[in-house]
């Protein structure tokens, strides 16, 4: 039987009944292909490599953490990961590439996106009317030996700041403080906020994720044309302490579980020296992380940064320039994690050149290059199909030693 059809056989069960038949029809396909469980094994049922699942040691953090050694990995929307006909358009990629990852949405800006059964996140839920079925999801990733990376957005949450109008931003007046689209933030001061966030994380990885990645771990950009930002309860406590403080409480209550903690931040991070208004710091967050994930999407680098004219056209150099300055910071950090740094690198096109195959092939090699051998990368509408050319057919070790 070929692998779609297997993937088709367990949607069709999972359809018919979603207790039962569906506990048997894993069965049956695990039976099949190969081990479903709960780590990423070496080698799938075709004998490609998938990266050796070992222990993930950071010296730092203890119990040892499991994973794979290397993470290559696609960004999944809560919409895709809402339908299995784009599911398995997306295993189908992972099953012939290199991929052995998905990033996928568990809460973004719209709330949640998996059924919870505390009561209390319940209220934080968002409106959206469906949910991911994060059962079915999960045990046909691990039957494919597909990593499930939860991706949650931290402090742009306008949901718990509608819920809980008093974790908010405030203006100078007390009344709470919106952004250019009218939303409210909320503050990352506030440590029932902390509690929130981690606690989904908890019950995410109990549910079957195998590591968090957590987005927005910054501030609001303070635009001049927006009144200023007050933030109660910070007690003289610096922007970038308070984002390294909770990182590194998520990091500990995470790795007691097993998993890698991570965190997204801005391309620029890697080169600026000093924080950026939003409260990034390499030299903060960079030791608060398992993995940092630096958004080094070269269209986002304005025109002659690093003395390149046209970043955007020139993606291994943009790419190499602030993936190499990431591994001297972390050098001097005294951080030797080999895959501390796994960079977002961009599967879209912004502004011309039109971005295919060749512009992935030299992102990545440019991931190589400085030294690394993860990445993951954005499609926001999770759209893959026109850069397959560039993956390759295994998962092997690419990085310049």
């Amino acid at each position: 039987m070929s692998r779609t059809a297997l993937v088709l056989a367990l949607v069709a069960a999972v359809a018919c009944d979603r207790t039962a038949t569906r506990k048997g029809a894993a069965t049956a396909l695990k039976a099949t292909v190969g081990s479903a469980g709960g780590e990423v094994t070496g080698a799938d049922r075709s004998g490609r490599n998938r990266g050796s699942p070992g222990r993930w040691q950071d010296t730092a953090a203890k119990p040892a953490i499991m994973g794979p050694d290397i993470v290559r990995a696609l960004y999944v929307n809560r919409w895709k990961a809402q339908s299995w006909p784009a599911m398995l358009r997306l295993i189908a990629i992972a099953d012939t590439t290199e991929i052995n990852a998905f990033v996928i949405d568990m809460k973004d800006e719209f709330g949640l996106n998996y059924k919870t059964t505390n009561p209390e996140f319940k209220k934080n839920a968002g409106s959206a009317q469906k949910a991911t079925g994060v059962k079915a999801l999960l045990d046909t990733l691990r039957a494919h030996n597909i990593l499930a990376i939860a991706r949650l957005v931290v402090f742009k949450d306008s949901v718990t700041a509608r819920v809980h109008p008093e974790w908010t931003i405030r203006k100078a007046d007390g009344s709470i403080w919106r952004d250019r689209q009218g939303l409210a933030w909320v503050n990352p001061y506030q440590h029932g906020l902390w509690d929130y966030n981690i606690g989904v994380a908890q019950e995410l990885v109990t549910l079957g994720f195998g590591e968090i990645q957590f987005d927005y771990i910054r501030f609001p950009e303070p635009f001049t044309s927006l009144p200023a930002q007050v933030y109660p309860d910070s007690k003289g406590i610096e922007k970038p302490d308070v984002l390294a403080a909770y990182l590194k409480e998520a990091r500990t209550k995470l790795n007691a579980l097993g998993v890698r903690s991570t965190a997204d931040v801005f391309g620029f991070v890697t080169t600026t020296r000093g924080p950026l208004e939003v409260g990034q710091w390499w030299e903060k967050l960079s030791p608060a992380a398992d993995v940092i994930l630096p958004m080094v999407y070269p269209s986002h680098y304005p025109r002659g940064s690093y003395g390149i004219e046209k970043p955007n056209a020139e993606p291994y150099k943009t790419i190499r320039i602030s993936i190499d300055t990431a591994r001297l910071r972390d050098e001097k950090l005294g951080i030797s994690m080999p895959e501390h740094v796994r960079p977002w690198i961009q599967a879209f096109t912004l502004g011309s050149p039109h971005y295919g195959p060749e512009q992935i092939m030299q992102q990545k090699q440019a991931v190589y290059d400085a030294g690394y051998d993860g990445w993951v990368m954005w499609s926001a509408g999770s759209r893959y199909e026109p850069f397959i050319p560039a993956l390759e057919k295994t998962l092997e070790s690419r990085k310049k030693k």
